[in-house]
């Protein structure tokens, strides 16, 4: 295909992923609040640098890093060997999360939030380091043919107990933090190497040994966010200056350099700079194994060079989109909202927003089409989409209420998960690895800085909340109930076609 042509569809297919939040904040600042909000322009460009960043993100992700990392898993599935497996396993893992711009984009929020207090760089290193290690342990629960159920429950079960002794003000981040782990970046990787590897292996069945990688992407770092908050805000010394945001350090050194168009200049390059460094993780992996151990020549490799390229100029761009339009819009949509009469169209805003954007997220769309193919008549792609959606918006719309109320989060956590693990308990086997990879894919690249600017903008206006504590946590809702709606509709359809073959 052309490359422009097919720049030009995914410049589409990212509106296409935008065009939902748009029309619901539309409605609602034009139907509901009768006004439009200030800086509009701004965010308006903002949201256009946001769907270019994007498009040039995946199209770079298309050219360079993908075709890579699929010849690689086949290669090393040729190869049979459990070793390279697991640390190919662990280093797409570690190299797919550490450059998640969802994940920058909350680190980042909860660095300026906390005052330094929750280093984001050490955060993300954290989150990718656990996500590397589950890959490799994924890796080996497919070879091994193990079922998804025991590592689902024993890992869900840890979760909640260390939730009951982490504080308050790392709860929410820490859910939030594996929420946004399978994103653009990691969703195709990750699931592909599981799907690849099922495939390829006799025995093994793609849709209960295939899915589940992305599942267990995303609880572990729950826990080791956690343990890192009990660090943090129980056992460090508050004062260390280790702890200072060196966001803010950054800033303060460029100041005393530059002034007017050239500190313009010098921030992008900047940003630029960063972006390359969040990125450079993948492509060390990448040449690492393909010249280091497959000891083969990178087919087209101008193309795979353009591809990287694009990938760090489409970060850098959609970063510079979320702090001009995302960021905003939903902090305005939530101050604006809390100042009306009644709650209720807060309420409808949190469930419109989480249903609109669900049903066109493309991973979703995706897994549902693989899910549909390997369940073998059992399932449909477009039931799994609407019932994924339907648990976005109910798990968002909770989410706001534990905010509005002031409730605390453990609380809400603590009695999702012990549904999901009873849920787990009950529910066919053969549902259990795609409910809990589809409460994994949930969130966009776009939905998460809006459904986080949400949260933190409602936790900043109403009095009494503490936005660190409050603030984030939606995400995290928008994680567990995709999870319940889908092991439900499964126990559903195994009831009424046993009554079926019953009446027959």
């Amino acid at each position: 295909m052309n490359p422009l042509k097919a720049f030009a569809e995914t410049l589409e297919h990212s509106f296409r992923n935008l065009l939902p939040i748009v029309l619901v904040v539309t409605f609602f600042q034009l139907g509901v609040m009768r006004e439009v909000p200030e800086g509009v322009a701004s965010m308006a460009f903002g949201l256009m640098v946001v769907i270019f960043g994007v498009a040039l993100f995946l199209q770079g992700l298309e050219l360079g890093i993908f075709p890579i990392g699929k010849n690689l898993s086949n290669e090393f599935a040729k190869k049979g060997s459990l070793p390279l497996l697991m640390a190919f396993g662990f280093c797409l893992g570690f190299s797919a999360v550490i450059a998640e711009p969802a994940l920058i984009a909350v680190a980042g929020k909860a660095e300026l939030i906390s005052g330094g207090r929750v280093d984001g760089f050490t955060l993300r290193v954290l989150v990718a380091l656990s996500v590397g290690a589950v890959v490799a342990l994924g890796v080996v629960r497919t070879i091994l043919g193990h079922s998804l159920h025991g590592y689902m429950i024993v890992g869900y079960l840890l979760v909640v107990t260390v939730t009951f002794f982490a504080p308050g003000e790392i709860v929410g981040l820490a859910y939030d933090s594996g929420g946004v782990t399978t994103n653009i970046v990691t969703v195709p990787l990750i699931a592909a190497l599981g799907i690849g590897l099922a495939t390829s292996i006799r025995g093994r069945n793609a849709l209960a040994h295939g899915f589940g990688l992305v599942a267990l992407a995303v609880m572990v770092p729950m826990i080791v966010v956690q343990l890192y908050g009990i660090y943090v805000f129980n056992l460090a010394d508050p004062a260390l200056p280790a702890m200072a945001a060196p966001v803010t350090a950054d800033a303060a050194a460029t100041g005393k350099v530059a002034t007017g168009a050239w500190a313009l200049v010098v921030g992008a390059v900047t940003d630029l700079l960063r972006m390359f460094r969040d990125v450079a993780p993948i492509i060390l992996v990448i040449l690492f194994f393909q010249y280091g151990v497959i000891r083969k020549p990178i087919a087209h490799l101008h193309k795979v060079i353009g591809g990287f390229v694009l990938v760090i100029v489409g970060l850098y761009a959609f970063v510079v989109g979320l702090k001009l339009g995302l960021f905003p819009i939903g902090q305005s949509m939530a101050e604006q909202l809390i100042g009306l009469d009644t709650r209720l169209w807060v309420y409808l805003f949190a469930f419109s927003i989480g249903f609109a954007t669900t049903m066109a997220e493309p991973a979703l769309i995706a897994i549902g089409q693989k899910a549909e193919e390997a369940g073998k008549g059992r399932l449909r792609g477009n039931h799994i989409r609407m019932l994924v959606a339907i648990g976005v918006a109910i798990g968002i719309t909770i989410g706001v209420h534990r905010i509005i109320s002031g409730d605390s989060i453990h609380f809400y956590i603590m009695a999702g998960y012990a549904l999901v693990i009873a849920l787990t308990w009950v529910a066919p086997k053969y549902i259990v690895p795609l409910a809990f990879d589809l409460g994994g894919v949930t969130t966009s690249e776009v939905t998460v800085p809006l459904v986080t600017a949400l949260g933190i903008g409602l936790a900043t206006h109403i009095e009494g909340r503490n936005v660190l504590i409050d603030g984030f946590g939606l995400i995290a809702f928008a994680s567990i109930f995709p999870i319940v709606t889908v092991m439900l509709y499964a126990l559903y359809v195994e009831r009424v076609t046993r009554q079926q073959g019953e009446a027959s």
